[in-house]
């Protein structure tokens, strides 16, 4: 008939979102529910982790996980679910968990999960297992059962270590805030999260990174930089097993130095390089320890010995954890010997200021060079060259 014609597939369309809005595979009033359940149910699995109540926790689904987290002390705990997969009674969640350790995180930690689900005769859903999602790293308590040793300023949080050794690090951390906070100066949380996984392996897994690119080194920092006064706790991430071939003085060192990069956090920005901010975590990790310059600095000491005076400071792909270990030890003792001779040509305060002035900038380009004008009253041609003056003096 004349004005009329037949839409090949339409009627098929109609049906498939029909089908779409019975099965909640998309949106429409049964997908909606469907995730007005989901959230519902992980509201009441993240209030029986804050309720400390492992029965109102079993009532949502598997209990794996609780008792491994029972020794977090925990301000909040809460799922942001963000995408759901049904097929029949069964379901994949994707969500956030953000959670804060009471007394330590201003603000959540944000986590990407994957929970499997599945819904019983009666229509109820329960969770069935939950992981870490693809690309995120683990939670110490996805590796086994946490222990908790609380120190004056530190809260250290183990897996499969004994307390007597999560003490040593808790006395380690306490000795390091008032350290950093003779160096740096007061405006910082001063307390510290420690998390001890069993091995290597153990820590790689909570970075989300392979376990080579941190073998030898014996402590990491994490944390979003420049996020200023609502950024949640770092964490000091410990790798037992180059921790525990250091002496007791190693140890302080490198607690000292990771202490610094929280106090600092909120100054540590883009523009910052690599060199200024492990620099300066070393010169505040060796200061008043009566280490000498070559006793600190051993690899870039040989090198002077060699005539092999460096003709720059290092540039960040020089830290990276996978390249060669001496060129990684040079980096480090590069920066520290720079910040060092700020310190001692300058003075402490016009090191901290340069450090501020840096990380305000914004962005790397000419971040250095207007703080150096500004702060030092130098340029970086004439800084350089008195740094590679200061390395023979130091070091030859």
């Amino acid at each position: 008939m004349a004005g009329r014609r037949r839409v090949p597939g339409a009627s098929v369309v109609a049906l498939c979102l029909l089908l779409v809005s019975l099965v909640a595979c998309g949106g429409g009033p049964a997908g909606d529910r469907v995730r007005a359940e989901v959230q519902a149910l992980l509201d009441r699995r993240a209030g029986a982790v804050l309720d400390r109540d492992p029965a109102a926790y079993a009532r949502t689904g598997t209990r794996d996980g609780y008792a491994r987290l029972r020794a977090v002390p925990l301000a909040d705990w809460s799922y942001r679910l963000t995408s759901l997969h049904r097929s029949g009674d069964t379901a994949t969640a994707s969500a956030d968990l953000g959670y804060r350790v009471a007394g330590y995180d201003r603000s959540p930690v944000v986590t990407a999960r994957t929970l499997r689900l599945s819904r019983d005769g009666d229509g109820r859903w329960a969770v069935e297992s939950e992981r870490p999602a693809e690309k995120s790293g683990q939670q110490l308590w996805d590796q086994g059962a946490v222990r908790a040793v609380t120190g004056s300023r530190s809260l250290v949080l183990g897996v499969g270590r004994p307390a007597e050794e999560l003490r040593g690090y808790a006395e380690l951390a306490d000795r390091a805030v008032p350290a950093v906070s003779e160096a740096w100066g007061t405006r910082w949380p001063r307390r510290l999260v420690l998390l001890v996984p069993q091995s290597l392996e153990g820590m790689a897994g909570l970075l989300g990174s392979p376990a080579s690119s941190y073998r030898g080194i014996a402590a990491v920092t994490t944390g979003e930089t420049g996020t200023g006064a609502r950024a949640p706790a770092d964490r000091i991430i410990v790798n037992p097993d180059a921790f525990g071939v250091l002496g007791d003085s190693g140890r302080q060192v490198v607690l000292t130095h990771e202490t610094t990069h929280v106090a600092t956090r909120a100054h540590t920005t883009d523009a910052t390089p690599l060199w200024l901010s492990e620099g300066l975590a070393d010169w505040a990790g060796y200061r008043g320890t009566g280490r000498t310059p070559a006793e600190a600095a051993p690899e870039l000491a040989h090198a002077v010995d060699r005539g092999e005076v460096p003709s720059r400071l290092p540039d960040d792909e020089d830290f990276r954890f996978a390249g060669a270990a001496g060129r990684l030890a040079r980096a480090y003792e590069s920066g520290w010997t720079a910040c060092r001779l700020i310190a001692d040509q300058w003075g402490e305060e016009r090191l901290r200021g340069f450090y501020r002035a840096v990380g305000a900038h914004g962005r790397r380009e000419g971040a250095v060079e207007t703080a150096m004008r500004d702060v030092l009253g130098t340029t970086p041609e004439d800084f350089t060259r008195r740094w590679r003056d200061y390395l023979r003096t130091e070091l030859g």
